[in-house]
């Protein structure tokens, strides 16, 4: 299975093709085969996407899942428990930190 990822130009954040435009969840990414580029190619010219790029995926219960560490990352969060992170020394960066 291929699905596309990028980031959405307003916003940053992580965007799945789903088929007919883009969705925040990975969930919704639909399975574009062998049009991945042909689609991103589009999206990219319409710039309704940044950083788009095809990636391969496995095809489960709850949804597509990235094969790749880096896009499970983009798709799913942090690896590591955020206790166990290193803090900024900013005492105001609770308000600023995603």
């Amino acid at each position: 299975m291929r699905i596309i990822t990028g980031n959405d130009l307003k916003t940053g954040a992580v965007i799945w093709w789903d088929g007919q435009g883009w969705s925040r969840h990975i969930e919704d990414a639909a399975d574009t085969g062998d049009q991945g580029e042909q689609i991103l190619a589009v999206e990219d010219a319409a710039c309704r996407v940044n950083g788009g790029y095809v990636i391969d995926a496995e095809k489960t219960p709850e949804g597509p899942r990235p094969v790749h560490i880096k896009d499970r990352v983009r798709a799913y969060g942090p690896t590591v428990r955020s206790d166990l992170s290193l803090k900024p020394a900013d005492p105001n960066a609770g308000s600023w930190v995603i």
